[in-house]
């Protein structure tokens, strides 16, 4: 018998910009597709700040969970793309404001590049 396979978009995040679903369920678990500092208009925001850049990537974070059903507090592994490694305190002090008392496992890594400019990309795991 195969697992089923649930696949989620939400109309509160922008519409995926290539052949993928904002998040896909399996079992108790949900993975949450890369975030891009976009508003659920489509308005790319790669020409603003850092902290605004994470802020929305956050937002939109939220948005796929609830999409899909859980929450943030639900999170057991988050993924994080910046292209400059020294913008890491800044992302820590704003996901740490977001993310509360919870800590699920966590990377972030340094990349050269970003899809359509931005600083900031998330994707995530979570349970149900």
């Amino acid at each position: 018998m195969m697992t089923k396979l649930i696949l989620n978009n939400t109309k509160n995040c922008p519409l995926p910009g290539g052949h993928y679903s904002h998040s896909c369920t399996v079992g108790h678990l949900i993975f949450i597709s890369g975030q891009l500092p976009i508003t659920k208009d489509g308005l790319k925001l790669n020409n603003t700040s850092f902290e605004e850049q994470t802020k929305l990537v956050l937002l939109n974070l939220d948005e796929s969970l609830i999409g899909a059903g859980t929450t943030r507090e639900r999170l057991v592994q988050v993924r994080v793309y910046i292209t400059h490694m020294h913008q890491w305190p800044t992302f820590n002090d704003l996901y740490s404001a977001w993310i509360g008392n919870h800590r699920p496992t966590r990377a972030v890594a340094s990349v050269s590049e970003l899809h359509y400019g931005s600083a900031i990309e998330i994707e995530a795991v979570a349970a149900v």
